[in-house]
């Protein structure tokens, strides 16, 4: 099974809340058979305990550590927020408009978040997910990620 499939990959959401998108990258994660539906919580959980805002327009959202039994393969799903959701607060704005759902089996998680980390440590790489037309050209833009 590969990691990022096109069916995990959503293009030009709109979300109101952060809850939102961490729910629809959950529920991608759910659709291609990387996580058991009760992750999707653990990853709002998790968004409570600490945020998973990355910087750099991006957040990775998880779910916590008694979640990884809820876990069947690792696995990415990717959500393109053109107009961006605030994963900070009213008063101090995180803008969002790449969110990358993870899950990963045993300590793969970290190997994943690292990458995709590397990847978007530069902004014209965000940038250039945040406008991509395709789900290929996303996959291309990540091909390195595994």
């Amino acid at each position: 099974m590969e990691i990022l499939e096109k069916k995990s990959i959503k293009l030009n959401q709109s979300f109101t809340t952060k809850e939102e998108a961490i729910k629809a990258a959950g529920q991608l994660l759910v659709d291609s058979n990387y996580v058991d539906q009760n992750y999707v919580d653990s990853m709002l959980e998790r968004e409570g305990k600490a945020s998973t805002y990355m910087g750099n327009f991006i957040a990775i959202p998880h779910g916590t550590d008694e979640s990884k039994k809820l876990i069947q393969s690792s696995g990415i799903s990717v959500v393109q927020i053109p107009d961006g959701v605030n994963f900070g607060t009213a008063d101090a704005e995180k803008l969002v408009t790449v969110v990358f759902g993870i899950a990963g089996v045993g300590n793969e998680h970290l190997d994943i978040l690292s990458q995709i980390a590397i990847y978007c440590s530069e902004i014209e790489n965000v940038a250039k997910l945040a406008s991509a037309q395709s789900e290929d050209e996303i996959i291309n833009l990540l091909g390195g990620i595994e």
